[in-house]
């Protein structure tokens, strides 16, 4: 069950609208970054976590919520760029002082004119689950493993793109409240990253949960190959790193540098079947 107070999570203000600036942050809301991407995942993470202990799914559930007020954050933000958007880009709406600056400049007129049409007609020029391309969000970005170590991976990586694209949108942001609004995102992916970080070592540390499944033992892989870097460059030359020597990261092993070379045999199949539909020379 879920709570909702009509006030937003941070204030979100927009001196000058900036039609322009509302599809970016479209890229926020609906792109793989974006918001509604981590608040499915956690919540999908939260309920199939069958860890015995509860605390795990209980973090995941209050952040998901979290990531709900970013939803409408974000969502309020695009809603107040396309306040003053023209209905109709003709002359009138092609000589109105945020249109124009935004046609004058590197984009195209048909860019713009699609995003306010767009939101025009679908939306009432407020925010859609789509990214600054107009594209659906797609649910099949959300990873839910039902492995808790392997969650909180993919968590620590939907961060980091995600602070990426947050910080590329304040850089680009001219208004003062957008970048306040932004600031504020940046600061909470900050703490996510290092939340999912402080679970894995919660859970015993990149030494007891790599490599995973640690459930499989590792005496059953192959032990000739578990810990090699494959050199597959022409003449041999590799990066020298960390990855190529050395104790690895779990502690269970020693990198090597292996020249790629084949293990296996040419395939060669068998004749076509009489039923497939292939040409009578392929049929043995």
């Amino acid at each position: 069950m879920y709570y909702h107070d009509k006030r937003l999570q941070y204030p979100v203000r927009v001196e000058t609208p900036d039609p322009l600036f509302a599809r970016m942050l479209q890229q926020a809301i609906g792109g793989v970054e974006g918001e509604i991407r981590v608040c499915m995942q956690y919540f999908f993470q939260a309920w199939g976590n069958r860890a015995p202990n509860p605390k795990y799914r209980d973090m995941l559930l209050n952040t998901a919520t979290e990531e709900i007020g970013h939803i409408e954050m974000l969502a309020t933000a695009v809603a107040l760029n396309l306040d003053k958007a023209p209905a109709s880009l003709q002359e009138e709406g092609a000589a109105d002082g945020i249109v124009g600056a935004v046609m004058g400049g590197e984009k195209p007129r048909h860019a713009i004119e699609g995003l306010i049409h767009k939101n025009l007609l679908s939306s009432g020029l407020a925010a859609m689950p789509i990214d600054s391309d107009g594209v659906p969000f797609n649910m099949s970005h959300i990873y839910a493993s039902g492995n808790v170590a392997a969650d909180m991976y993919a968590n620590v990586a939907a961060e980091s793109t995600g602070r990426v694209l947050a910080v590329r949108l304040y850089n680009a942001a001219h208004d003062k409240g957008m970048k306040d609004m932004l600031h504020y995102m940046i600061a909470r992916d900050t703490m996510h990253q290092n939340q999912w970080l402080a679970a894995i070592e919660d859970l015993g540390g990149k030494e007891a949960q790599v490599p995973i499944p640690n459930s499989f033992p590792q005496t059953e892989e192959d032990q000739k190959n578990n810990y090699n870097y494959y050199v597959t460059s022409l003449d041999g030359s590799y990066p020298e790193g960390r990855w190529t020597q050395g104790p690895s990261v779990d502690g269970k092993g020693e990198f090597t540098v292996f020249r790629n070379e084949p293990l296996g045999e040419e395939p060669i199949l068998g004749p076509a079947r009489p039923d497939s539909g292939a040409q009578k020379e392929q049929i043995g």
